[in-house]
C-alpha cells in the first residue's frame, strides 16, 4: 500500500503541473504589428502574402490623398468579411500610396504608380485593448507611415491624423469597402 500511495503521489506531483499549463489560458498575441503599449508597425511583404482589395487614383497633385491607393489585407480577414460583414478582431489594413506617373507607350497613353509615397494601416480592435493611446479608437488602430522612414509611425492622434478622411466611411465601420471588389 505504501509504494502505491508513493507511486500515486510521485504521479501527481508530476501531471498536476503539466495539466494545469495545458489548462491554463495563455494570453492570446493581438496582433504581430502591435507591441504591448499599442505602437503600430507597418507590416512587410504584405504586397506578396496579403490579398489584394482594390485600388484608388487621386491623380491630381493639388488634390489631398493624391496618388494611387492600393489596399491590402490578410486572407482570413477576407473571409471572415465575407462571412458576416464585419472585421474580424485583429484585421488588418494596409493603404499603399505611390505616385502617379504619366507616359505615352505603345498601348497608348497610360498613367501607372509609381514610388511610393506612404502606408496607413488600420488594425481592428473590437475590445477596445488600448484606452489612452491616442491612435487607438472607433474600434481601431490607426497608423501612418512615409517613404523616408517606413518603421516610424508618424500620426501622433487618429483623431487629428487620421478621421477626417474616413469619416465619410463612418457608416461602413471607417472602410471604402466599396472600392473593394475582392469583399463582393
Amino acid at each position: 500500500m505504501t509504494k502505491l500511495f508513493a507511486t500515486t503521489l510521485v504521479m501527481m506531483l508530476f501531471f498536476i503541473p503539466v495539466v494545469s499549463s495545458i489548462s491554463a489560458e495563455k494570453p492570446e498575441l493581438f496582433s504581430p504589428y502591435v507591441d504591448s503599449k499599442g505602437n503600430i508597425t507597418l507590416p512587410k511583404d504584405f504586397r506578396v502574402k496579403w490579398v489584394h482589395l482594390g485600388s484608388w487614383a487621386v491623380p491630381y497633385q493639388r488634390d489631398p490623398g493624391y496618388g494611387f491607393h492600393d489596399v491590402y489585407t490578410q486572407t482570413e480577414s477576407v473571409k471572415s468579411y465575407k462571412r458576416n460583414g464585419k472585421w474580424p478582431d485583429g484585421a488588418v489594413l494596409v493603404k499603399e500610396i505611390r505616385t502617379v506617373r504619366w507616359d505615352d507607350m505603345a498601348t497608348g497613353h497610360v498613367v501607372f504608380a509609381d514610388e511610393e509615397s506612404s502606408w496607413f494601416v488600420m488594425i481592428k480592435d473590437r475590445k477596445g485593448r488600448f484606452k489612452g493611446n491616442p491612435n487607438w479608437g472607433e474600434g481601431w488602430g490607426w497608423g501612418l507611415f512615409k517613404a523616408n522612414d517606413p518603421k516610424k509611425n508618424v500620426s501622433t492622434d487618429y483623431k487629428e491624423d487620421c478621421i477626417g478622411c474616413h469619416e465619410p466611411a463612418k457608416d461602413t465601420d471607417w472602410v471604402y469597402i466599396q472600392g473593394y471588389p475582392t469583399l463582393k
